[in-house]
């Protein structure tokens, strides 16, 4: 196995270009576990732990520019005010050690149905800022999923950053696991509001063959909110709500859970994070209390 470590992001690049079946590897957190266990054996591995810049944040106007190897730790502490739905999604990412490792960008990479940062994405409408010796281009999260495990990357392409607005309303996001800590998702939910243009973002985790959103759920609970007078969430809109969701999933039965209860799952967690987003968008509100 041959082991590349370039210095700078523009040598990352030229390396990805000679080697289109190079690896990446950010905070190893789930390429190393796959090699420890002999599960994939790369011929070539490319470290991009040196580069500074992908370890960065700015934003410019109403845009966040996270770049791909910034700690999940750090995304918590420093962005959580600005992206509380992945901030909350990025708490239940393995242990405080993993967090201090693991980047979204990583995440990204490895492309998995259960990855914990993928329905914030969604339900945000981030894009994807992917780079190589050709050039950049900008990837909407919605077509940044494949297949299982799979990406739009082009095989001399290496993920460069995550370009997503600073929520303009309130944001949740709900996981499911076999135990409370370090686990991988049965499945997941991420809600986000958008208050200014009355519109509800979704998307779900470990629930299809890639993380998706639930675009009729999305539609139905926006023309029922009552955005200008919040009016308190009605039951049967929240039930119908979770019932759209759960329809939106393509689940399948493994050894963490059977795809009714996945189905059943989304539902809930569907109807809970809606209630708790729309609380706090009401918070304060006489009629909303």
């Amino acid at each position: 196995m041959d082991f590349l470590r370039p210095a700078t992001w523009r040598e990352a690049l030229e390396a990805k270009a000679a080697h289109p079946d190079a690896t990446p590897i950010a905070g190893g957190t789930d390429v190393m576990v796959e090699i420890n266990f002999d599960h994939r054996r790369p011929d070539v591995l490319l470290d991009l732990t040196r580069i500074p810049e992908l370890t960065t944040w700015s934003q410019d106007r109403e845009v966040l520019r996270i770049g791909a190897g910034l700690p999940y730790s750090r995304l918590i502490d420093e962005l959580g005010d600005r992206v509380p739905g992945l901030a909350i999604a990025s708490r239940t990412v393995g242990s405080p050690q993993i967090r201090n490792r693991g980047t979204l960008g990583g995440n990204l990479g490895s492309a998995s149905p259960a990855g914990d940062g993928h329905p914030p994405l969604l339900a945000s409408d981030a894009q994807i800022e992917v780079e190589s010796v050709r050039g950049t281009r900008l990837i909407p999260a919605a077509e940044f999923f494949t297949g299982v495990k799979r990406n739009a990357l082009a095989a001399d392409e290496l993920i460069a950053a995550v370009h997503i607005a600073p929520a303009t309303g309130p944001q949740q996001f709900s996981k499911v696991g076999t135990r409370n800590a370090m686990v991988i998702a049965v499945c997941t939910f991420a809600i986000a509001l958008h208050p200014e243009e009355q519109r509800v973002g979704t998307g779900l985790g470990s629930a299809a063959p890639t993380p998706r959103r639930a675009l009729e759920a999305e539609e139905f609970v926006a023309a029922e909110l009552d955005w200008a007078g919040r009016r308190p969430l009605e039951d049967s809109v929240a039930r119908r709500f979770g019932e759209l969701v759960a329809q939106a999933s393509s689940p399948i039965d493994d050894v963490r859970g059977t795809a009714d209860y996945r189905r059943h799952a989304l539902a809930v967690m569907a109807r809970r994070t809606l209630s708790w987003a729309w609380h706090e968008h009401c918070s304060g509100r006489q009629e909303c209390a």
